[in-house]
């Protein structure tokens, strides 16, 4: 942390007298900053334990703002460390508001900020790839399922090289049987490829605490280049969620398959998250694989 501080200092030319730890994940750590005199600055820095990931979401940001029209939170700079170690940082403007998972005052306010949400999704969805396909560092010209069955074979091949993962051998089982299904799963897809947020939940969406209008959207996904349903799968859950995927297929609807292909993405997810960070969400795998089952030889 006396580190991190005195980069941020360094950086910012002024002596910070404190940083504070809001959040923390396995992969990132999200600081406030505190002024010489102690007050609270209108920033906020974003550390990633892996190489690389904040030059891509200072990216991902900027290019979610300019095609967009959602306020994104403007990126400052990057701290990297390419000759000692440490965490690399991205330094960006902290933004006020509440998140929108909170209820809103009426249904009515609802409605209307489901409206804007998805007017700000959409925008976005229009950015079409052209052919392309994949994450930021890796974008290739081939065929979203094409894409995806790749991607689930570099997950399966890496969760086979460990031998405690905390899963069960049912849960390896319906792995591989969702891995053997893929071309029934993905029959008859045509969706093209869009530019996606990568992580829209309620969690990452931000409005006014006394208007319920939309201020911002926040913390993008690594994914840059996939069909809409791969942006949507997350807004899974009971509630609010599902009512705005709901408000959103009403505009703009998406391919009948993705009611039972969003507990694909979901599970594998899931594998990634336990993959990459050690941890996942046993609640949301075990509702994933029991409605895949139906699906699947």
């Amino acid at each position: 942390m006396q580190q991190l501080r005195a980069e941020l200092s360094h950086l910012l030319g002024e002596r910070l007298s404190r940083i504070e730890c809001i959040s923390e994940k396995p992969d990132t750590a999200l600081w406030s900053l505190y002024d010489s005199s102690g007050n609270a600055l209108p920033l906020l820095a974003k550390s990633y334990s892996s190489p690389g990931m904040a030059a891509q979401m200072a990216s991902k940001i900027s290019l979610l703002a300019r095609t967009g029209t959602v306020r994104m939170p403007v990126v400052y700079g990057i701290i990297s460390h390419e000759e000692q170690p440490g965490p690399d940082v991205l330094l960006m403007e902290r933004l006020r508001g509440m998140p929108v998972e909170a209820p809103t005052r009426t249904p009515e306010r609802w409605a209307q900020l489901k409206d804007q949400i998805v007017e700000g999704l959409l925008a976005w969805h229009r950015q079409d790839s052209r052919g392309c396909v994949g994450t930021v560092d890796n974008t290739q010209e081939n065929h979203w399922p094409s894409w995806y069955r790749q991607r689930i074979e570099v997950l399966w091949s890496t969760l086979n090289q460990f031998t405690n993962t905390g899963l069960s051998m049912q849960d390896k089982a319906i792995l591989l049987r969702t891995k053997e299904n893929l071309p029934e799963l993905f029959a008859g897809f045509t969706d093209n490829c869009v530019l996606v947020h990568g992580n829209f939940t309620l969690r990452s969406m931000l409005k006014d605490s006394r208007t319920d209008q939309l201020l911002a959207v926040l913390n993008p996904g690594i994914m840059l280049w996939a069909p809409r349903e791969f942006e949507l799968f997350r807004l899974n859950e009971s509630g609010l969620s599902e009512s705005l995927f709901w408000h959103y297929q009403q505009r703009a609807p998406v391919d009948e398959a993705f009611l039972w292909r969003r507990w694909l993405y979901v599970l594998w997810d899931e594998v990634s998250q336990l993959l990459s960070t050690g941890r996942m969400n046993r609640v949301a795998f075990d509702k994933a694989r029991k409605e895949l089952l139906p699906w699947v030889t």
